[in-house]
């Protein structure tokens, strides 16, 4: 009678690649050192949530037979946080928030848990970082302490799912999935296996249970949520929180929804009262009391937001053999195109220079119509000539030299006309000027003639 060959299996702790033969450092993640072998009892861990659905089996439908179900939501009561979900929170669903610390995940979702209780509905708030005690000094200092608000200090799941049993909850916080462990699992807290299965078992108990569950994670030195990434599979939304602990203004970006678009933001400010809705937005990002050479406004959309952003440049005398080009906000690589763009075209020597590039505000721009304004913030300062206030630049500028036109044009000179600007240049005059004198600049050889 022959054994059966026991079966090997590593696992990367960073990314959660599996592999039968052990390696010193991981093919995916690139990290030295992570991969651990798992044990039977892990490996089944892997085979059941790679696998099994929360759903159970089902069979196959024709797709016209398939009845469509409406997607019933509440609201947190936060008009940013419904704006980024959405519309409100879906019963059911289980949403992952990450951010670096102290930028306000578990502040925000205290007070949004709070709302939800004063609406009548059982909120249950479970920490494994902190006590109770200090949960509930935080909540007297936001005037969170409602009565359908619910404590638990704990980190054991299977405790949390015996309190679960007890009382019908409707809206569920995890601080956070790391700090979790099963005791079914034979591993540390926040190892890939115990935050696979517990994911797993949250996502199973929202599904069945029809329960709105947050569970916030913590992130890694490159700025992603720690654990496999089959983390943010598993999830229906993933949400990130970017901005400075020191700064006053946090902005909520959601990066997955299954119930919603992707594109929306939230802006909060950071308060004694906590993170709150931040209102008047708009101007917070720009300012319009003074011009300085080396800073031009732009007007990009985040979502179905219009936000007039300050591109601010900087460029100075460079005594290296390879100047600097550095971009915050703004991506290096499309700087370095409109750099040589300038050089080429309008016969700039910037070779010789450092050139610095902010997005005030801490906004990171991720469309192409800033692309004219940057070009103008480098001129300006190379040039040391201010640009006028209530002048804006928008437009993309291509390999070529041409200035090409954006979307949703008529939502952002909307924008500007409520703030009194009245100058803006584009690559095409619209039909509808808002109000707003638009003059045209279809090529980059064009622009030097503002200055």
């Amino acid at each position: 009678m022959t054994m059966a060959k026991k079966k090997i299996l590593f696992e990367c702790q960073h990314c959660g690649l599996t592999t039968p033969k052990w390696m010193g450092k991981c093919t995916n993640c690139g990290a030295w050192d992570s991969l651990v072998e798992l044990n039977e009892q892990q490996q089944e861990v892997i085979k059941l949530t790679s696998t099994s659905s929360p759903k159970g089996r089902s069979k196959a439908r024709a797709i016209q037979d398939v009845t469509q179900t409406e997607v019933t939501r509440f609201s947190s009561n936060d008009a940013e946080l419904d704006m980024v979900l959405g519309g409100g929170v879906v019963p059911g669903s289980l949403t992952l928030i990450g951010g670096s610390p102290g930028v306000g995940k578990s502040t925000l979702l205290l007070k949004v848990g709070a709302n939800i209780a004063k609406s009548g509905k059982n909120t249950l708030y479970v920490t494994g970082e902190e006590s109770e005690g200090q949960i509930k000094l935080r909540a007297d200092r936001l005037n969170a302490a409602e009565k359908n608000l619910y404590l638990l200090s704990e980190i054991k799941l299977e405790q949390v799912m015996l309190e679960l049993g007890e009382r019908d909850y409707e809206f569920i916080i995890i601080d956070s999935i790391q700090t979790m462990y099963s005791e079914s699992i034979s591993s540390a807290p926040g190892s890939v296996t115990q935050v696979r299965q517990i994911t797993f078992d949250l996502m199973r108990v929202a599904k069945e249970r029809n329960i709105a569950i947050f569970i916030i994670g913590h992130i890694t030195k490159e700025g992603s949520i720690a654990g496999p990434r089959v983390l943010e599979h598993m999830v229906d939304t993933v949400l990130y929180f970017e901005g400075d602990s020191s700064q006053e203004l946090r902005i909520l970006r959601g990066f997955k929804n299954r119930f919603g678009p992707t594109n929306e933001i939230g802006v909060f400010e950071m308060r004694n009262e906590g993170l709150v809705s931040a209102k008047d937005i708009s101007s917070r990002f720009f300012n319009q009391n003074k011009s300085q050479p080396g800073s031009a406004l732009t007007v990009v959309m985040e979502g179905s937001r219009p936000l007039i952003l300050e591109v601010q440049a900087l460029v100075s005398d460079s005594h290296a053999p390879n100047p600097k080009r550095q971009a915050t906000g703004f991506d290096n690589n499309r700087l370095n195109m409109l750099l040589a763009l300038l050089e080429r075209k309008l016969e700039i020597p910037l070779n010789g220079y450092d050139v610095f590039i902010n997005i005030a505000g801490g906004i990171k721009i991720n469309e192409t119509s800033a692309d004219l304004a940057v070009l103008a913030a480098i001129i300006s300062s190379f040039r040391d000539r201010t640009i006028s206030k209530e002048t804006v630049f928008i437009g993309e500028v291509s390999l070529v030299g041409d200035i090409r036109e954006v979307y949703q044009i008529d939502i952002r000179l909307r924008e500007l006309q409520m703030h009194n600007i009245n100058k803006v240049l584009l690559a095409k005059k619209p039909k509808e000027h808002h109000g707003v004198k638009c003059y045209e600049v279809d090529e980059v050889t064009k622009l030097i003639e503002w200055f």
